[in-house]
């Protein structure tokens, strides 16, 4: 299986949510929209209630770590955030199961999420799935503020380690020393 790796071409990152929405819906843009913004994992992301937001912070209880995610919220997510409820302000979750047949009020499934994104990862071939929103995020604060340690509380790890090699660092970076140093 192929890693899914940080998208690291900011082109890219935006054409992202418009094929979403010319291969499947605004609803799954909307998510690739918000996940890079929140740095959520796709469990958490999908779970998020409209009682979850007050004014520009989104807290909720990651699902994986238990940890306590307070996440302000930039001009981007709560334009994203005030576009869904305005389509749907009955929902419960943000990212609510629309299907006719669905008897029970729930999220969308990761599944259908994964599915999504691994198309228009083979449209712009790349590896694209759930997990390259958060890594993506991660990749791109950390080349914009060089600071490991920022990069590392908002993803909520527990060390500088486990961030670098999740956003891909650690061999980006052996791999320019063998580039830049000639002996």
């Amino acid at each position: 299986m192929k890693e899914v790796k940080a998208v690291k071409d900011l082109d890219v990152v935006k054409m992202i949510p418009k094929l979403l929405v010319t291969h499947h819906s605004q609803q799954f843009s909307d998510i690739w929209t918000l996940g890079v913004n929140t740095a959520l994992r796709i469990s958490d992301l999908l779970s998020i209630k409209y009682t979850d937001i007050k004014g520009d912070r989104l807290t909720i209880k990651e699902s994986k770590t238990g940890k306590c995610a307070d996440i302000h919220l930039n001009q981007t997510a709560l334009a994203t955030i005030t576009n869904i409820r305005d389509s749907a302000p009955d929902a419960i979750f943000l990212f609510q199961a629309t299907a006719r047949n669905v008897k029970t009020i729930k999220p969308l499934s990761r599944q259908a999420v994964g599915q999504a994104f691994k198309e228009i990862g083979d449209i712009v071939n790349i590896n694209l799935s759930t997990h390259s929103m958060r890594k993506t995020r991660g990749y791109h604060m950390y080349k914009k503020f060089n600071d490991i340690g920022e990069v590392m509380k908002m993803l909520r790890h527990s060390s500088t380690a486990v961030t670098l090699r999740y956003i891909g660092i650690d061999q980006e970076q052996i791999d320019k020393g063998f580039a830049n140093l000639e002996l």
